[in-house]
């Protein structure tokens, strides 16, 4: 019996010890998992605080992307911007240019213009007093008197009297400053004209030096017939 009690005692005492700790064990451990989530223990403020850095922290990382999006956007706008003002200057530049030689061409043009007007006034004014001349040497010639005929540059004399050979001659000796000689053909067909068919008339021809070798009263040898 003793034996019994003394192995029941032994029983009772491990298992009491077990018991302990088994209890230790477990107080330990939910000590830990209460202590745990307390450490640091914070108050409601610090949270808020907490709360109110992150939020902080977050809108300020916001700011800085999106200062950074604006600063390449500016950049951007700003870069395609120059590009174009530049492409605009050398456009510029160019009729700049462009417009230098047209003008210069045409301050040529106005020059050459300019000379050759001054030339057509000279030759306005040279032609204005040539045919201021040519008139007056009409009217000089319109007042000569009756039997005087023009053609081309020419005076003839047509005597409306009828005279044999030598008192013609001798008429055409008294006027032979005034005389022009018939050289040529149409001369003699402007006389056949103004004279008429019907009539003749003696053009200063002569063969009194040598029968059938005919002359002016100048001396000059006929030369067309």
């Amino acid at each position: 019996m003793d034996s019994e009690d003394r192995i029941e005692r032994i029983v009772d005492i491990y298992i009491s010890a077990e018991a302990v700790r088994e209890m230790k064990f477990k107080k330990d451990t939910e000590d830990f998992n209460t202590a745990k989530p307390q450490t640091p223990q914070h108050t409601g403020s610090d949270g808020v605080k907490i709360r109110s850095s992150r939020a902080a922290g977050v809108c300020l990382g916001l700011l800085c992307v999106l200062l950074l999006t604006a600063v390449i956007v500016l950049c951007v706008h700003i870069y395609t911007k120059s590009t174009n003002y530049t492409h605009e200057r050398q456009q510029l530049l160019t009729k700049i240019t462009n417009l230098s030689e047209e003008r210069d061409q045409l301050l040529i043009r106005n020059e050459n213009l300019t000379n050759e007007r001054e030339l057509l006034i000279l030759q306005n004014g040279n032609l204005t007093k040539e045919r201021n001349q040519l008139k007056s040497e009409k009217n000089e010639l319109q007042k000569c008197v009756d039997g005087w005929k023009c053609h081309q540059s020419s005076l003839y004399f047509i005597s409306s009297e009828k005279k044999n050979w030598t008192e013609s001659r001798c008429a055409e000796m008294c006027l032979c400053s005034f005389y022009k000689s018939c050289y040529c053909l149409t001369s003699q067909d402007f006389v056949k004209i103004i004279s008429g068919s019907s009539e003749y008339f003696w053009i200063g021809l002569t063969d009194i030096e040598v029968e059938g070798r005919w002359k002016w009263v100048d001396g000059s040898t006929l030369t067309s017939g």
